[in-house]
């Protein structure tokens, strides 16, 4: 059962889960200096701030323009669950995602089709409510969208991706020989949803109708705690540098 990309795994999982961007793989230039036709001049020699380091994940930079980025992601995102969206929470996201990309590249999988990615992207078109207004379903109303979202479409088409290509890392690395039994099953729907239900005045379904949908439940909250787990044991043995508002480390 593969991982659904409107899942509630994590709450940064999902929802703008692998908007990455390059610095995430290379350390890119903060300060630049202009050059003048004779040589530097001497505003320049001071240097031109181009954008600010927030944190460095075992050398890989993350900057400012990176959480700005993860921000704008967000807003296209039609199942997002993270209700906390502060600048913090997207570093922490950020720097979460720098290592287990850093791990994913130790362990490389078949890459994701084109195929599989235009067909992610079709239903993601279908599923943004405000993308009706701009006629997603044709090419031309899609680009509008995306493009006064901040991004091209070649960019998003890069970022959702490695939001495939991560996913599909944490499913094998973690999903795979976990079982969930029958009893488990029963035991949810009776202890957890029943009483919901009751509390709603709603008639249940069956417990064969939503056994599948109880599993996927159990699944994601067993790979979520082994993944949290995991980060946490990656922060310990990395070198994980967050940057103070001012620009020294925390």
């Amino acid at each position: 059962m593969a991982l659904k990309g409107h899942s509630s795994m994590l709450p940064w999982m999902l929802g703008a889960m692998v908007c990455v961007g390059t610095s995430l793989f290379s350390v890119r230039p903060v300060w630049a200096r202009q050059q003048g036709t004779s040589g530097v001049s001497d505003i320049s020699a001071q240097g031109a701030v181009l954008d600010r380091v927030v944190a460095v994940v075992n050398g890989d930079v993350i900057l400012e323009s990176d959480v700005d980025e993860e921000r704008r992601f967000e807003d296209i995102q039609p199942y997002g669950s993270n209700d906390d969206f502060s600048r913090t929470t997207i570093i922490e996201r950020l720097v979460d995602r720098a290592l287990i990309l850093q791990q994913a590249a130790l362990e490389p999988e078949d890459a994701v089709s084109d195929q599989q990615l235009d067909a992610q992207l079709l239903t993601l078109r279908n599923d943004i409510p405000v993308c009706k207004q701009y006629n997603c379903e044709t090419d031309a109303g899609w680009h509008k969208y995306i493009e006064e979202h901040g991004f091209t479409v070649e960019e998003f088409r890069n970022h959702w991706r490695k939001r495939m290509e991560l996913l599909k890392f944490i499913e094998i690395r973690f999903r795979n020989g976990i079982q969930i039994s029958d009893a488990e099953i029963r035991s949810y729907y009776e202890k957890t949803m029943l009483p919901e239900y009751a509390k709603r005045n709603v008639t249940p379904p069956k417990l064969d109708a939503i056994s599948n949908r109880i599993e996927e439940v159990l699944l994601q909250r067993q790979v979520g705690a082994l993944l949290e787990d995991w980060l946490k044991s990656l922060r310990a043995q990395g070198n994980v540098l967050m940057m103070a508002p001012g620009g020294g480390g925390e």
